[in-house]
């Protein structure tokens, strides 16, 4: 695991992504045991699974277009929206053209590193 020295300088080009699923890439950009920023890079028609976790997080829609479901409620999404999503609240989304998003949450995914 990065320390917190190691961790202040994040370049995207030199950050390595990691399978997330088909047509998934995620990218862990800077994190704290507080805080973490991950981008998220989506094929068209992949699908961000619906599922919850214990750490609240906002994404933020860099590109492309995005239904997402959020407790229920369906929502489409483009560059400039952004979701709140507290802590264990069911969510997930389909990806309706390739695009990006950034998520992040607080505290940090250790499931993630």
């Amino acid at each position: 695991m990065k320390t917190e020295k190691d961790n202040i300088w994040n370049f995207n080009e030199a950050i390595d992504g990691t399978d997330a699923g088909p047509g998934v890439l995620r990218k862990i950009l800077s994190y704290t045991d507080e805080l973490m920023v991950v981008e998220n890079h989506f094929e068209k028609g992949a699908v961000g699974a619906l599922h919850q976790h214990p750490h609240t997080q906002i994404t933020y829609v860099v590109s492309g277009q995005f239904e997402f479901e959020i407790n229920g409620e369906k929502q489409i999404v483009n560059p400039g929206d952004s979701m709140l999503k507290k802590n264990s609240i069911p969510h997930g989304c389909v990806c309706l053209e390739k695009g990006i998003l950034l998520d992040i949450f607080t505290p940090m995914r250790k499931d993630f590193v």
